[in-house]
């Protein structure tokens, strides 16, 4: 299923593990991606310690889900949203899904989603297991949800992981001038690496994050429709 802003998601919260502080910003960002036509949180709303999430879930129109904690050290709000995760999949009335968690637990479920052809969206900390982030088609550290970078202050081409990812996505998409569209770039690192974000480096747009980078070519070209749109095309230096 390709991205699409008329998509319909079900946008699922782990309030156990995820911060109603960033609520708005959580569904602002939930918003590029298609319409939350389903928005839940789950965990045990008669304990104080989800107090926080009180007046969020009112604000956003989040329905909160009630689950009991049964026994001490099991976490039931886990099992009760993929529960309720697989009965929306079997509804077939959605087109993606936006898991809200740090919490490996929800691997498998990102997994099977994705088996049935939608997409699958993740949110959580940088703490975040791999094997859920990488579940994901794209995935989201709530970190950047957070702040705002100043990307005039950054500099970014001593990252040695950042230009081997760069480097081995341009490589891969270019043609043989060495010239890639951007467009393909950022699409190959998405797929390769769903929590790649731009934000994560301070930028806000992958066309300014590789403008900062100094080993890195751009070029603009324009549309052939006489407008002022123009296609970026970026190869390595030197290549």
């Amino acid at each position: 299923m390709a991205e699409n802003g008329n998509n319909r998601l079900a946008v699922l919260i782990d309030a156990d593990n995820a911060q109603a502080s960033i609520c708005s910003e959580l569904l602002a960002e939930v918003a590029k991606f298609g319409i939350s036509s389903v928005k839940r949180a789950y965990g045990d709303w008669t304990t104080t310690r989800l107090k926080g999430w009180k007046s969020h879930l009112h604000k956003h129109a989040i329905q909160p889900v009630q689950q009991f904690s049964y026994t001490i050290g099991k976490n039931a709000t886990d099992s009760s949203l993929i529960i309720d995760a697989m009965d929306l999949l079997h509804e077939g009335s959605l087109d993606g899904f936006c898991l809200v968690s740090s919490d490996s637990d929800f691997t498998r479920l990102a997994t099977r989603i994705r088996e049935s052809g939608l997409i699958v969206y993740g949110f959580g900390e940088k703490k975040t297991p791999e094997p859920f982030i990488s579940a994901c088609d794209k995935f989201v550290f709530t970190e950047i949800l957070r702040r705002q970078k100043d990307a005039g202050d950054k500099d970014e081409s001593g990252n040695a992981e950042l230009k081997s990812t760069v480097a081995s996505a341009i490589d891969a998409v270019s043609r043989d001038d060495g010239w890639a569209p951007l467009s393909g770039v950022g699409g190959y690192i998405t797929k390769k690496k769903p929590s790649f974000d731009p934000r994560n480096y301070g930028y806000e747009k992958l066309g300014r994050l590789v403008r900062s980078l100094n080993y890195v070519e751009v070029d603009e070209r324009k549309f052939g429709d006489g407008s002022s749109n123009v296609h970026i095309y970026v190869r390595i230096k030197n290549a």
